[in-house]
């Protein structure tokens, strides 16, 4: 039987070599292949309903793993990662295989992907946190996303875009690390230094860089050469190959010091001072007290009981989840069923689900510190089924036109032998967060750009509304980290990147699990679509001709050529019949995921 070691974070070569070796590993779909999927044979193609698997150590992608030629004895799975990159699954994998908890894992999974792919998350970023314990049954949430500055000026934020040499006035106060710290304080098993270590070796060692990031940097390419505290992807003045192994020793330096000296070494000293510095050439309004006051808050989850499950999301400053229990409280499992999936029909009831949603993102939801919400109000079931009745199968609600623009997001799920999950979700905003690179080596965020632009305000016949820019709020959210239950115990960890894309993508993940019961790894994998608030309808091509034909039918305005940077990860928990445990895992092919079981 393999061993986890061979994942250890001193070789993660190896372990990505492991990867491309074992059966099912990467990615089936053709969107987007990670960099070892790219210069490896193909895999063999999966078998229809595979059999509990006998190896140590299955990868799974957008497929599960072939099942072995002959019957193998059934098998308990002890533990399993979903993330967006084969470097991070395997390095919060050896840690789960060293005894960490899925909350030890999902930290270390978090840290690597701010390394190799810097566009979605890190340190300078922030996020939320939903973790089960399985030692108090409980579901918990923290807050850690980024903070506006106490001293903003809000006007400096009310037309977008800002002029490049002003992008620091949407850098908000950096909540990750902090963020780590807590929930490293409230279930970790392992030292911090133990989980930053896989992350720092990657940055000092080098790590090959994914065809996403590649894709990511040719998009902002202008930026990119001419930022010198980034050149390690840039070479000869062009943009590192797919596959080209990379450096970046001032991030490990930084990491090294947080594992020693914990948040503290962030937040104060000499990090701190290297943050002010770098925010304050942006223009930002940043003071050493924004970050030494820096706080985590503990969230009341958004819950409701839906077709005997116990969905549990992810409350406001996010959007998501109120998007999420929308569209679950307007349809019950038996309508959407009856439409089929993926259907003309269904797509279209969906999209006007959530157009309204969007909507309502704009008119009703802040942060909580700022703005009285009756969130339980909104989601409604009443209120739902008076907006059901007003939706036309047969016609398409105009939207408003607004732009909205961020893609740096990352999602991880993770669970351990003791049965915690951990559904995480980390951001810098827009790709590259401000684009604003610090002497540590990450990136500073630029989430206040998810405060409401003064056009998109007009445009509702609003002034200062609910997602008005203040000092010390904490911007609107679209991420959705979830974790749904049955008789009190997971069934389902799942959450998303891509901006707008983040509540759309989750919840048709979900709904494909728990309505048409897909496996995970094809709910995730299967073509989805987004109602973006610039109108029309984004959606994979893979979803058919006959089907966008009867959407245009319908009036919607469908488009296939947007490329797909969203990607939602999930992890499913059943009870095998002889009452092992059983988890799979949903990696979304459109980033290179990669899922680990063993």
């Amino acid at each position: 039987m393999r061993t986890l070691r061979a994942l250890s974070t001193a070789s993660f070569a190896a372990a990505l070599a492991l990867l491309i070796a074992l059966p099912g590993s990467g990615c089936s779909a053709p969107a987007a292949r990670s960099p070892d999927e790219a210069t490896a044979k193909a895999p063999p193609p999966p078998a229809p309903t595979p059999a509990a698997p006998s190896a140590s150590l299955i990868p799974q992608g957008s497929a599960q793993a072939p099942a072995p030629a002959a019957p193998a004895a059934p098998t308990k799975h002890k533990f399993a990662v979903a993330t967006e990159n084969a470097t991070a699954s395997a390095i919060a994998m050896d840690v789960l295989a060293r005894g960490g908890s899925a909350v030890d894992a999902a930290i270390a999974g978090a840290l690597a992907i701010g390394v190799v792919h810097p566009v979605s998350s890190g340190l300078g970023g922030g996020g939320f946190a939903t973790v089960y314990d399985a030692k108090t049954k409980e579901i918990r949430i923290l807050d850690f996303r980024e903070t506006a500055p106490k001293d903003l000026v809000p006007t400096e934020l009310a037309k977008r875009p800002v002029p490049e040499e002003q992008r620091g006035v949407m850098t908000g106060v950096p909540g990750e690390v902090a963020g780590i710290a807590e929930m490293h304080a409230r279930w970790g098993k392992l030292a911090m230094a133990d989980l930053v270590r896989g992350a720092a070796d990657t940055a000092e060692k080098g790590f090959p860089v994914s065809a996403h990031m590649v894709r990511a940097l040719k998009w902002n390419e202008k930026w990119l050469l001419a930022a010198p505290r980034y050149g390690l992807f840039a070479k000869a003045g062009a943009i590192v190959p797919v596959g080209e192994t990379v450096k970046n020793p001032a991030l490990a330096a930084t990491l090294r010091r947080i594992g020693a000296e914990g948040k503290k070494a962030f937040y104060e000293g000499s990090i701190a001072a290297d943050i002010l510095a770098t925010a304050r050439a942006g223009k930002c309004r940043m003071t050493k007290k924004d970050l030494e006051d820096y706080k985590v808050l503990d969230r009341e989850p958004l819950r409701t009981q839906w077709e005997g499950y116990e969905v549990v999301t992810m409350p406001p400053p996010s959007a998501g989840g109120v998007m999420m229990l929308e569209t679950l409280h307007m349809h019950s499992k038996a309508d959407l069923a009856a439409l089929g999936h993926n259907t003309g029909a269904y797509t279209h009831l969906l999209a006007e689900t959530m157009r309204g949603a969007v909507a309502d993102r704009v008119r009703l939801l802040g942060d909580p510190r700022f703005v009285k919400m009756d969130v339980a109000k909104i989601v409604s079931p009443e209120r739902m089924k008076a907006r059901r009745a007003k939706i036309s199968m047969t016609s398409t609600t105009k939207a408003e036109n607004f732009p909205v623009n961020d893609a740096g997001t990352t999602h991880i799920v993770t669970v351990d032998a003791e049965g915690n999950v951990a559904s995480i979700t980390t951001t810098v905003n827009n790709m590259f967060g401000a684009q604003l690179v610090t002497e540590g080596g990450f990136l500073l965020n630029d989430e206040l750009a998810d405060f409401t632009a003064e056009r998109v305000e007009k445009l509702f016949g609003m002034s200062k509304g609910p997602n008005y820019p203040k000092g010390g709020a904490r911007p609107t959210s679209s991420m959705t980290p979830t974790i749904v239950t049955k008789d009190g115990k997971p069934v389902l960890a799942l959450g998303g990147s891509g901006g707008t894309r983040i509540a759309t993508g989750t919840t048709q993940v979900l709904l494909s699990h728990l309505v048409f019961g897909m496996p995970v790894d094809k709910a995730v994998a299967a073509p989805r679509f987004e109602t973006p608030p610039t109108g029309g309808l984004f959606i994979d091509a893979a979803i058919g001709t006959e089907v966008l034909q009867d959407l245009e039918k319908r009036g919607e305005v469908v488009d296939t050529s947007k490329p797909n940077f969203s990607a939602v990860q999930a992890v499913s928990i059943q009870e095998g019949p002889d009452g092992a445990r059983v988890l799979s895992v949903g990696a979304d092919p459109r980033k290179g995921g990669v899922g680990l079981v063993q």
